[in-house]
């Protein structure tokens, strides 16, 4: 069944406000929503994707009058100019984010690359992949991109983590750490656990990578094994059977001695409370001061 998006998925999406789009439908014809048997009116994912392009040329100035005077080709083709030259960080997640639309592996590549031959890796993932990851997240809450398209975006760059972590060869840290990083049982999204776990090997400390939905009972394990210095987790929902508060607590209870980080949307919007030796992080610039 083909997407379906209402003005306000264009506004969320775009940026730009359901009051402009509804003058610009009218006045130059840039949008030609289909209506159901009740009168709702929805917008395809072709123009979606036009309505993208359009906003990356209406952002470097050219007027919406000029743009509506192109062909679809004339404004895809001028937008990928844009997009080859050095540019916005914000115009990069945009057409990345097309790119998933489309299911597009070769302009996804194309755009990853020239990010990183401009920017370095860990500015492109900072700057550019996680605020694209956020992105894709809501529009696949939201019903705006389907499962699939979610998955192809993390697929690629899982892979990308794992090509840039399997090349990792950093002098030992001044005072190196051991870390035991982790997702909770039921919990599968890792990219930003994998993305830690190549800051931490980069900068010479020890990473221990258990990946996801880790069984609770394993991590008294590893502990035995290996003595972790900090252990380490993501939560972008309640882990299983146990709330998100009630998984910290049990944390604390079984690992007092060891520092635990942890991190995500959920805990900062739901004021988690933490325990002493329970710290809070805020991503990757929050992990790195932690590091010093």
């Amino acid at each position: 069944m083909p997407a379906k998006y209402t003005i306000r998925d264009l506004e969320r999406l775009s940026g730009i406000k359901a009051h402009t789009l509804r003058i610009w439908e009218q006045r130059y014809g840039i949008l030609a929503p289909e209506r159901t048997a009740t009168n709702i009116r929805w917008y395809s994912a072709e123009e979606l994707k036009k309505l993208l392009n359009i906003s990356m040329l209406n952002n470097h100035g050219i007027k919406i009058s000029r743009i509506a005077q192109m062909s679809v080709e004339e404004i895809t083709r001028q937008a990928v100019e844009l997009i080859e030259k050095e540019g916005e960080d914000s115009e990069h997640v945009t057409s990345l984010v097309i790119a998933a639309v489309e299911l597009d592996e070769a302009r996804f590549e194309k755009i990853f690359s020239g990010c990183i031959l401009r920017q370095g890796f860990e500015n492109t993932v900072h700057h550019i992949i996680l605020p694209l990851l956020r992105k894709i997240g809501l529009m696949w809450q939201t019903g705006s991109i389907h499962r699939a398209q979610e998955h192809f975006v993390s697929s690629l760059i899982r892979q990308k983590l794992i090509v840039a972590i399997d090349s990792c060869i950093a002098r030992p840290a001044a005072q190196p750490r051991r870390f035991m990083l982790f997702l909770p049982n039921g919990e599968l999204h890792e990219i930003a656990l994998l993305y830690y776990h190549y800051l931490l090997k980069s900068r010479g400390h020890e990473s221990i990578y258990l990946g996801q939905s880790v069984p609770f009972d394993d991590l008294g394990i590893v502990c035995g094994i290996r003595n972790p210095d900090v252990m380490l987790t993501v939560f972008t929902g309640d882990p299983r059977d146990l709330s998100i508060q009630e998984y910290i607590f049990k944390l604390h209870q079984a690992f007092p001695d060891n520092r635990i980080l942890v991190s995500g949307q959920k805990l900062i919007v739901k004021q988690i409370s933490l325990p002493d030796n329970v710290v809070l992080f805020n991503g990757p610039e929050d992990l790195l001061t932690l590091l010093g």
